[in-house]
């Protein structure tokens, strides 16, 4: 019988993500905090989601770092939760989410869309390379590579995915 493999198990960042933010409520709890809200009551209200949930949700945020629970009235004693450097960190990601599901539906059926604050102007977000500025969106130009703390299994993965790029390179070269 194979041998199933459990998340934590993975050695691959987008598998670590998935272990701290991929549940559903936890992007949308996120997406809440970054639009400023704070407290237990605002976040159930917001999501209509059940007390056991959230308790369990924002109990996992804070227990990741990406949320700190700091009390906001002495009695009875009531806290607050606040996005860490962690968790702002992750806006840009909930924000190509965000994006890549507004170009999957007519313009009419979007919900929520980003603009710039001060001309209100809808913008339109894009993954780019910090060093060059070039658009990573070509799956051709960038791809993926073992890195520096990789296994063997990961190393062995993208050197295979290394000689299939060659050969249909040479392919294409012919």
């Amino acid at each position: 019988m194979a041998r199933r493999i459990r998340l934590e198990d993975r050695e691959c960042p987008l598998s670590t993500t998935v272990r701290h933010v991929g549940e559903w409520w936890t992007l949308l709890i996120l997406h809440d905090a970054f639009d400023g809200y704070t407290r237990f009551d605002q976040f159930q209200q917001s999501l209509n989601i059940s007390t056991s949930m959230l308790t369990a949700r924002l109990k996992s945020l804070v227990t990741e770092g990406l949320l700190e629970r700091r009390p906001y009235q002495a009695n009875p004693v009531r806290h607050e939760y606040v996005l860490t450097e962690r968790g702002r960190s992750l806006r840009p990601v909930v924000v190509a989410l965000a994006a890549w599901g507004n170009r999957h539906l007519p313009s009419d059926r979007r919900t929520m869309i980003l603009v710039d604050a001060k001309s209100g102007e809808e913008v339109e977000p894009v993954l780019v390379d910090a060093r060059t500025g070039r658009n990573l969106d070509d799956s051709e130009a960038f791809v993926f590579t073992a890195g520096p703390a990789a296994g063997d299994g990961m190393r062995a993965r993208y050197a295979e995915l290394d000689r299939r790029r060659d050969a249909r390179a040479d392919t294409v070269r012919d």
